[in-house]
């Protein structure tokens, strides 16, 4: 048992992980297909005793997965759970406690700051899950990422589809200022610890395949390429919406 443990909840040293095989695929299938029961049963859930509920649950999986990945560090001491590695200064980490406290609140602010950084930052992890390379379907890291990096788009959507709730320019303001206090932090934390550190990505690129790998490793270049694109991300984030107001607003003017 011991062995089986050390196994599913270590990582392997060669690859076990591929960006774009049906391991990569199958999850994001997964929670589109949850968005779409939740969007087609709207209405039922919206004004049911199950609202609550399932409004809890997601809060219960998002804390437990962002927990259990602390968790796996202490249990399996070959991982090297070293504290400066493993701060919780990630977009992906305080995005998943957001949306936690969204979700059973209802607040709006947590609501704004987490719907930017899901569809402008988080987005990138499912894109190339560079993190898993060594942890393919039979280890537990591998079903830890994958809930942890999609169970906010679940909360996201339903909030959006049952409750209604959705961005302005303001949420992407102050989203957008909240990121960037968040990389002042990561800059600080990077250059205290030094060399091993590179919270946000901001310090070199990952020594695994990533989507990142296109940016330069100067850095002066590299954060001018990641404040322009962030910025764009955001823009077309809030786009559907922007095009959307603009239609309701030209509806009354053709009647």
């Amino acid at each position: 048992m011991k062995a089986f443990l050390n196994y599913f909840l270590g990582q392997g040293t060669e690859v076990e992980f591929r960006n774009f095989t049906l391991a990569h695929f199958l999850p994001i299938l997964v929670v589109a297909g949850c968005i779409f029961l939740i969007y087609r049963n709207r209405d039922k859930l919206r004004d049911s005793k199950w609202d609550l509920r399932l409004r809890y649950l997601i809060a219960f999986i998002l804390i437990f997965s962002e927990m259990s990945y602390y968790w796996r560090l202490v249990a399996i001491p070959e991982l090297g759970p070293n504290p400066a590695e493993h701060l919780p200064i990630t977009v992906c980490g305080w995005a998943v406690v957001f949306c936690s406290y969204m979700v059973i609140g209802k607040n709006q602010t947590l609501f704004d700051i987490s719907y930017f950084w899901l569809f402008s930052g988080s987005i990138f992890a499912l894109i190339t899950p560079t993190v898993i390379t060594y942890t393919g379907p039979a280890r537990f890291r591998y079903y830890q990422f994958w809930v942890e990096h999609t169970a906010g788009y679940i909360a996201i959507f339903y909030m959006i589809f049952v409750h209604k709730m959705r961005p302005t320019f303001r949420s992407m303001v102050k989203s957008y200022g909240a990121l960037l206090a968040l990389a002042l932090v990561a800059y600080w934390a990077n250059d205290l610890i030094g060399p091993g550190a590179n919270y946000l990505f901001l310090a070199r690129p990952e020594s695994t395949p990533s989507i990142l790998d296109i940016l330069p490793p100067n850095f002066a270049l590299r954060i001018v390429i990641m404040v322009a694109a962030i910025s764009t991300l955001f823009f077309v984030t809030y786009l559907p919406w922007y095009i959307k107001d603009k239609k309701a607003k030209k509806v009354p003017a053709e009647v």
